[in-house]
């Protein structure tokens, strides 16, 4: 099958494998003859589609015809427009659905002294102000020889924030570390400040919370004569607590997952993201709990994600999260429809309608239990829905402060990024895979080849509960990890 109709009321196909033009194909018993050439991922007419009417694929219209589309030519930007505005009305229109039968599961994890599971014992250092961003990679060098035993891991951190900054950036910025600090995969923490910015310790104290005194240490680099020996002697400790946890079976119900995409493609939303809802309904079966963010990549899509939340409060959330994202890009003069990139366009993706009602895929079929503002952690046990923008950096590091153990992070263009937390990077399609195989974790582009997709899912549920009992992913193999902090206004 070179071609496929996502939905019964589409009226494009998309191509599974590059297609010459008049190549002959028959698509759901419809035969046509391909007027363009056609690559992997794009779209091609089904029937012919008049300027003015709605293109539509997954049985949603993602655009407008600029022009005539005759049948069996290339569908794109170039004949093809957004039909997104900043307005939209939405109506409560509850639906449920079927989670899988699975049979109870389990991962090597670790229990903390609090109760919480973790899927890695590491010790983080988490720096409150960005004039400590050196000293923190100074001690990160210095003593890679704690990282023995039970220890994993010795990680720090950067960014530019912590001061210079007020409001809502500075609120944020706070609430972000404190949350990183909260980790359950951090065995120890080391909290690293200079001494005269913005966030203070006392503010960040405040901000964390009750906390082990013998897991969470603080340092001020400025009240002490030699921070890099300070520090090393508190990373010293840190790693003797660390170090007295082991990995014991933990139900799988007590993971907490992340889903989002990058660099995506045409097939992201019929390969990589549809399997990893699959594997969202999996967990959510077992008891477990999943987050999406992106909201910008919602645009388009709310309405498969609205008519599953399950209740009307959490649908009233839901739609102040819409509405919320869609004014901060109207307060900055922005259009809402100015996505998708020029590599998702390369890739196949024309509106954000199209990327959108691909990336919300991965939600599965399983009802929004809640809906959390940035920073905020997971609290309820199923499919949450979680304040963030798009930017791959910033949403991971939102994932990770709303305590998901690992990242599921599908791409068709491949990425070599990597979040504090374990980040499975899933690719859309084979090539991929197998041409940046030190960069991707797993391969959903054999749905493309005829696997199905409750396969894939049951695949990608092994994957992770293997990766949470201490498989490295591929980017935690390279030591790719950052951050990256939400910020919005001035910087003083």
């Amino acid at each position: 099958m070179k071609a496929i109709r996502i939905h019964p009321r589409d009226n494009v196909a998309v191509a599974l494998e590059d297609v010459a033009q008049g190549e002959g194909l028959s698509i759901d018993g419809l035969e046509l003859t391909a007027a363009q050439a056609v690559q992997r991922g794009h779209k091609l007419a089904l029937s012919p589609i008049s300027a003015g009417e709605s293109v539509i694929k997954y049985g949603c219209a993602i655009g407008t015809a600029k022009a005539d589309i005759p049948q069996g030519a290339w569908v794109h930007v170039h004949n093809v427009g957004t039909g997104l505005t900043e307005g939209g009305e939405y109506r409560y229109d509850h639906k449920t659905y079927h989670l899988p039968a699975v049979k109870p599961r389990t991962f090597q994890g670790y229990r903390r002294g609090d109760g919480w599971a973790a899927i890695r014992n590491e010790l983080w250092i988490i720096p409150t102000v960005g004039c400590v961003n050196s000293i923190a990679q100074r001690l990160v060098r210095e003593n890679q020889h704690l990282v023995k035993g039970a220890v994993e891991g010795l990680y720090t951190f950067p960014h530019p924030f912590g001061c210079s900054q007020m409001g809502d950036d500075h609120a944020q910025t706070r609430k972000l570390l404190a949350a990183l600090a909260r980790h359950p995969n951090a065995g120890g923490v080391l909290v690293l400040g200079l001494g005269c910015e913005n966030l203070t310790q006392d503010q960040f104290k405040a901000e964390l919370g009750p906390y082990d005194e013998n897991r969470v240490k603080f340092l001020l680099s400025q009240d002490v004569a030699d921070e890099a020996a300070a520090g090393s002697a508190l990373l010293r400790e840190l790693a003797d607590y660390a170090g007295g946890f082991q990995r014991q079976d933990i139900p799988a119900a007590e993971l907490v997952v992340g889903m989002k995409c990058g660099g995506s493609d045409g097939l992201s939303g019929i390969t990589a993201n549809p399997a990893v809802g699959r594997f969202s309904d999996r967990l959510i079966a077992l008891g477990g709990s999943t987050v999406l963010t992106e909201v910008p990549e919602m645009f388009g899509a709310e309405a498969i994600l609205f008519e599953r939340c399950a209740d009307e409060e959490v649908f009233r959330k839901a739609v102040s999260m819409i509405e919320d994202f869609k004014r901060y890009f109207t307060a900055h003069h922005q259009v809402v429809y100015e996505n998708p990139s020029p590599g998702n366009k390369a890739g196949g993706i024309t509106t954000l309608e199209d990327k959108s009602c691909g990336c919300v895929q991965k939600g599965g079929s399983a009802q929004i239990v809640d809906v959390l503002g940035y920073g905020e952690a997971v609290t309820k046990k199923g499919l949450n829905l979680l304040s963030g923008p798009g930017n791959d950096l910033v949403s991971a590091t939102a994932l990770t402060a709303a305590g998901a153990h690992l990242i599921l992070f599908t791409t068709g263009r491949g990425t070599p990024f990597g979040a504090p937390v374990p980040t499975v990077k899933i690719s859309t399609n084979t090539p991929l895979f197998e041409k940046k195989w030190n960069w991707i974790d797993f391969n959903a582009g054999t749905v493309a080849q005829g696997e199905s997709l409750d396969t894939a899912g049951d695949r990608l549920l092994d994957f992770v509960l293997e990766v949470a009992g201490g498989r490295p992913t591929r980017a935690e193999e390279q030591g790719f990890r950052e951050i990256s902090i939400f910020k919005d206004g001035v910087v003083l």
